[in-house]
């Protein structure tokens, strides 16, 4: 689907209303980055997604953010494995929660 990202992504910057509460001009957008990608997937718009991959070098280091994330819902989780085309073991958030589930059922 972000095939064509660089193009599209021009003079794009991520909405300022998904990370209210940081100063874009001072950001460390590195630190940020989980923080980030993880704003983009909950309440971003295409353009943000565009941006963020711009931000983060590409789809391929946007994708290893996602497997990173310690947290997302069950929705967001189906959402990004079919655009990104990633399998639920491969994130992190995915495989923490079979852990947790199969320890409180056991």
């Amino acid at each position: 689907m972000f095939n064509d990202w660089e193009e599209k992504s021009r003079g794009l910057t991520i909405s300022p209303s998904l990370l209210w509460e940081y100063d874009f001009a001072k950001a460390d957008w590195q630190a940020l980055k989980h923080i980030v990608v993880g704003r983009i997937i909950e309440r971003g718009w295409l353009n943000d997604y565009y941006a963020g991959i711009r931000l983060y070098g590409g789809v391929e280091n946007f994708k290893e953010i996602i497997k990173e994330l310690p947290f997302m819902r069950d929705e967001d989780i189906d959402f990004v494995c079919k655009i990104f085309e990633l399998n639920k073991d491969e994130l992190k958030c995915y495989t923490r929660k079979q852990s947790r589930e199969q320890l409180l059922n056991s």
